[in-house]
């Protein structure tokens, strides 16, 4: 089974080199919330007070008038419940959230 780290890495670079280079217009852009990980006491809460919100999407995609949520998982991964609540949230603010397991489950989402 893929890491869900390298489907995460695949995505990016795939719509990266698609739709945000410098040479594309309009030119998109795609980034990672690093939002998990092991975090000692005071870091969690430096961060928690800096806006780190949990549940959020592992990517954030930035296109002409719209913005997509991206939460990878593996194909048996599972979201925690903070991710659906997120889920819901983004969703009822009218925004689109895709819940991908594969570079190419991305693709016939996104395209």
């Amino acid at each position: 089974m893929i890491p869900e780290n390298v489907i995460q890495a695949e995505i990016y670079k795939w719509y990266n080199n698609n739709f945000c280079l410098k040479s594309h217009d309009p030119q998109c852009i795609i980034f990672s919330v690093p939002n998990g990980g092991t975090r000692n006491i005071k870091e969690a809460l430096l961060l928690k007070a800096t806006g780190v919100v949990a549940g959020v999407s592992d990517l954030i995609i930035v296109r002409l008038n719209e913005i997509i949520f991206v939460e990878v998982k593996t194909e048996i991964g599972k979201q925690s419940d903070k991710q659906k609540q997120f889920q819901q949230t983004v969703e009822t603010l009218g925004f689109k959230y895709l819940l991908v397991r594969s570079l190419e489950d991305f693709k016939s989402q996104i395209l």
